[in-house]
């Protein structure tokens, strides 16, 4: 959820027509075909008219973006602060990607990195709050209280925890199995109603609505048990496996956001493909050429149908290189931006603390409410 994904969204002030509150959301869809995504009270969509959404994100400062994260988050991220009804909080997850292996110095480097990010891929300051997660206590304070009413089974049954610790044999902390619990402090916190998430965060969703019911049970009813609303996300494989999710871990096959003109040529010419030679989508077949489409119509926003006509009767090599020059041209004013605002420190910490400053006022508030039901004031 943090890493790539937006997250939690919640109307502020609703119909009085309205059930649950409403408003379109852009790019969020709901599953057609996943029999456990549909469960009722677990997913739901949102009707009717509704005046303002709270919405908050985060990305982890885990080192450089790519091409997937910048089509599943930022983009997204823009979009939802364009839209009138959207009161936005984004968040620089710091906290969460203390899980991996790091020196002070390189922690230091990727948060003021992605801090940067968010200004040059378009996120104003003057209509979302940008923050630090490090930076709110509240919502750490929010993780342990809600320690206490979380089963040790139910975290052991959070697939994810297996997955990273298949993957993380040198440094299996109990911060990873706790991962989900401070997931929750976050949502509920804020007084989420709605969540966005991919289908790999609906288990940490059903724990999130778990706990608020338990505290709710035992408490007085305090937290809102949010609902899942599916993300339309791109899912951007490797360039030089497209049968694997493009990672940071595999750099060879990996178009980063800040990769130079030169570099985007040079991987993208290198990406697999097949001895095929008609360009045209399937998964299955031209799981490369698929992916390429992919990218490109994420960053073009045009049908991959579109994509095809206008590459029928090119050579794969022709087409690489229209793709290079598409995806370089896509990300010239971001790579512009993010060299300004890297020559801008100063205003960029003054940016970050002064919308920790908004997010503090919305925490601290939650988290008086939660000590007085729960005894501590």
């Amino acid at each position: 959820m943090y890493a790539s994904s937006q997250y939690l969204l919640s109307p502020r002030h609703r119909d009085k027509n309205s059930a649950r509150g409403g408003g379109h959301l852009m790019n969020f869809v709901m599953p057609e075909k996943n029999p456990y995504l549909m469960m009722e009270g677990i997913v739901d969509t949102i009707e009717g008219n509704c005046m303002k959404y709270r919405v908050l994100s985060g990305i982890q400062p885990t080192g450089r973006l790519h091409i997937g994260n910048y089509l599943g988050a930022l983009t997204n991220f823009v979009q939802l602060q364009e839209e009138a009804n959207h009161e936005c909080l984004f968040m620089v997850a710091d906290l969460h990607s203390l899980t991996q292996s790091y020196t002070p110095e390189e922690k230091r480097a990727e948060i003021m990195d992605l801090m940067t990010t968010f200004l040059a891929a378009g996120l104003d300051p003057l209509r979302s709050t940008l923050f630090r997660q490090s930076r709110i206590s509240e919502q750490s304070e929010l993780y342990w209280l809600l320690s206490t009413i979380t089963y040790f089974g139910e975290l052991s049954r959070m697939t994810q925890y297996k997955d990273k610790v298949s993957r993380q044999e040198e440094n299996i902390n109990s911060a990873l199995f706790t991962y989900p619990v401070l997931m929750a402090a976050d949502i509920l916190l804020y007084d989420t109603e709605v969540v966005p998430v991919g289908e790999d965060q609906v288990q940490h969703l059903e724990l999130t609505r778990d706990l608020a019911r338990r505290f709710n049970n035992r408490f007085g009813q305090l937290f809102i048990e949010p609902k899942a609303l599916m993300t339309q996300a791109t899912r951007v494989m490797s360039l030089d496996d497209p049968t694997r999710k493009m990672s940071k871990s595999l750099p060879g096959g990996c178009l980063f956001i800040d990769d130079t003109p030169e570099i985007i040529h040079d991987k993208v010419g290198k990406a697999v493909t097949d001895s095929d030679r008609e360009i045209r989508y399937d998964e299955e077949k031209k799981p490369g050429i698929s992916n390429l489409l992919t990218i490109l119509s994420g960053l073009t926003q045009k049908e991959i149908i579109t994509l095809e006509k206008e590459a029928a009767g090119m050579s794969y090599g022709d087409f690489k290189k229209m793709a290079a020059e598409t995806i370089s041209n896509a990300l010239l004013l971001y790579r512009e931006a993010k060299g300004e605002w890297g020559h801008k420190q100063k205003q960029v910490e003054e940016i970050f603390q002064a919308g920790e400053e908004k997010a503090r006022k919305i925490a601290d508030k939650k988290i008086r409410e939660v000590k007085r039901v729960i005894g501590l004031l």
